[in-house]
């Protein structure tokens, strides 16, 4: 009787010690909260990031681009330059870690719908030691079809997809970092080009202040013959290098760059890119961002 006894009391002893540990891990687990964002806006340059807004947040997003600036101070380095590029958007975020955006830009009239989704965040007792976010958009080319070369680019020909998976840690309070790899599609597209294209990059974060940091971008088209549909890449896009001077506050984002890319469509600039840094095409440009709550 007395070995059935203590063999009851110790098993009693076993449950409660595994109850209390499991609830010690739970209120661990509770406390774990997310780290404050390492990113103060959802775009960096060119590229994505993890941060979405809180929910019920209305986002405006103007981008502009200058031309080029090799031909110095006849255009003022490229202000003046004819080139230019703008997109006006706008994205909403309706619950806690998505956000949806519509924006339309003048390069080949793009009207582009697009969904951002932080799948976890990253957490001050590294349960989740980083951020992991999901972005694609839709793309609509708007381009006028009157002329002769363009009579069958019409109805599905005129669409782009671009799918993204960004992975983001922030290490210090002044340093993070981010890492993504891009699917680009089109539907119709130049015979010496491929309807896929494979991309991958990486972005970083320096806060120097409490309102200022400078930003960095760096993204790679890949060679993949595997999705490839000619023997040799005629028209290899080249890689995309940016830097910018970010000053945010609560309710605005301005970031002032130079980068290599013309477009402000990730699916163009993966594709089409064909500046050069290492020779000098480089453009000026800005994003502002301007937040709303309701």
């Amino acid at each position: 009787m007395k070995k059935i006894l203590f063999s009851i009391l110790l098993t009693a002893a076993c449950t409660f010690s595994m109850m209390a540990q499991d609830e010690v891990a739970a209120e661990a687990k509770v406390k774990d909260k997310p780290v404050r964002p390492g990113f103060q806006s959802g775009m960096l340059i060119d590229n994505q990031t993890t941060y979405v807004s809180s929910p019920k947040t209305l986002e405006m997003d103007i981008q502009h681009k200058f031309g080029k600036m090799d031909k110095g101070f006849s255009d003022l380095f490229g202000i003046y330059s004819p080139g230019a590029n703008i997109r006006l958007g706008f994205s909403y975020t309706p619950i806690k870690n998505l956000q949806v955006g519509y924006g339309i830009a003048k390069q080949n009239m793009y009207n582009d719908f697009s969904a951002k989704y932080v799948v976890f965040e990253q957490t001050r007792n590294n349960t989740f030691p980083v951020a992991l976010a999901l972005y694609g958009n839709l793309a609509i080319n708007g381009t006028d079809t009157t002329g002769s070369d363009k009579l069958n680019f019409y109805g599905v020909n005129r669409l782009s997809y671009f799918g993204q998976v960004i992975i983001s840690r922030k290490f210090t309070d002044w340093c993070s970092v981010q890492l993504n790899g891009s699917f680009s599609h089109f539907n119709a597209i130049d015979s010496l080009y491929d309807h896929d294209k494979l991309s991958v990059g990486i972005n970083a974060k320096f806060q120097f202040s409490p309102q200022s940091s400078i930003l960095v971008e760096y993204d790679v088209p890949l060679k993949v013959q595997g999705i490839a549909e000619h023997l040799a890449f005629f028209n290899p896009a080249k890689p995309n290098l940016g830097i910018a001077w970010e000053i945010s506050t609560s309710t605005h984002t301005f970031q002032i760059f130079v980068s290599t890319a013309d477009g402000l469509l990730p699916q163009h600039n993966a594709m089409f890119n064909q500046n050069d840094f290492t020779k000098g095409d480089l453009m000026f440009g800005f994003t502002i961002a301007r937040l709303w709550s309701f």
